[in-house]
């Protein structure tokens, strides 16, 4: 490829990450979701919103020169490209929006800690503030219709908890989405959801109360660490969560899952696959694993192999089943006491 190739490859490149900075910025302030609702001018919009008219003019200028936005009369209303950034909109392109700029901050704080070597821990999800509300959103947007129409229908196990009316403890629980989607399918299966960031537990506990199922899921601030449950449960998932705790005391955290099972319970651990050949990462399905992998990094986590998940369940004397999905670029883990 030439030098003038590359450059104009690049430019395009940039030009859609700054398309995707402007489309976070209407998410996160709420202008999209505003717009759908109805038309208006930028002045208009500024006072629907209580947000400066500076501000939301300059974004209306950006928004409609990228596209997001048409104009008739002086009045701004959403293109179909803006209707499909709103969170509400079926199939939302919101997780994209939000994950550019995340990564952004990721990057940035990676290459502040390359020098001397600092892992700051999960805090650094937390240290943009526009950022943090959106996190489970984008996560249920990304993961919930994949495990709702094509992993949840692959495990017997669901429903076999359902069957007697049992509990499902949610480890990393994000919004709540994964039990959620798990109480709108089994009518009887009960869930408690656990998340350290408080800004999680109170979206989960609002979209239960939404959704009447508050009735069967609870939600509470907290993590394994600082867990002991009174009795043992039906299953256990950890959903993308699992890598979190890994580094710290892998033997130990398969170790508490299997402990606080009951008898012929179920541990259901749902991961990014990291392949075992590093060639696989230019397969442009799983690249973004690469980029993943070194956030996961500076979290003080790493991704993992899912055959090394088995095995440490299987040294636990737990008899496991593996479950590929997407390309094999998800794998889920079912341990059965």
């Amino acid at each position: 490829m030439t030098a003038d190739a590359l450059k104009t490859q690049f430019r395009q490149q940039a030009q859609g990450a700054l398309s995707l900075n402007i489309a976070f910025i209407g998410i996160s302030a709420g202008l999209f979701s505003a717009l759908r609702h109805q038309a208006g001018s930028a002045a208009d919009l500024a006072r629907r919103m209580g947000l400066d008219a500076g501000y939301v003019t300059r974004w209306c200028d950006a928004a409609y020169a990228f596209g997001y936005l048409e104009e008739d009369d002086a009045l701004f209303r959403l293109s179909a490209t803006g209707e499909a950034m709103c969170p509400e909109a079926p199939d939302s392109l919101m997780p994209l929006a939000v994950q550019s700029v995340l990564s952004a901050h990721m990057a940035e704080r990676a290459a502040g800690l390359m020098q001397g070597g600092e892992r700051p821990g999960e805090s650094v999800l937390g240290e943009r503030a526009t950022v943090l509300p959106w996190f489970g959103p984008m996560l249920e947007a990304s993961f919930g219709p994949l495990f709702e129409t094509v992993i949840c229908p692959a495990l017997p196990v669901f429903a076999e908890v359902d069957a007697v009316g049992g509990e499902v403890l949610d480890l990393g629980c994000g919004n709540g989405w994964y039990l959620r989607v798990l109480a709108r399918r089994y009518r009887r299966l009960r869930g408690l959801g656990l998340d350290g960031f408080a800004e999680n537990v109170e979206q989960a506990r609002a979209r239960a109360v939404t959704e009447g199922l508050s009735d069967r899921l609870r939600f509470e601030q907290g993590d394994i660490h600082a867990t002991t449950l009174a009795a043992p449960v039906d299953l256990i998932a950890m959903n993308r969560a699992l890598h979190h705790v890994w580094e710290q005391d892998q033997a130990g955290i398969v170790a508490w899952l299997r402990d606080h099972l009951k008898l012929g319970g179920h541990a259901v651990i749902w991961e990014p696959a990291w392949p075992a050949d590093r060639a696989q990462l230019r397969d442009p399905a799983r690249r973004s694993l690469a980029f993943q992998n070194l956030s996961e990094h500076v979290q003080g986590n790493h991704l993992l192999q899912p055959e090394e998940i088995a095995t440490a369940f299987q040294k636990q004397g737990m008899a496991v089943q593996m479950f590929r999905f997407s390309g094999n670029n998800e794998a889920v883990i079912v341990a059965r006491r």
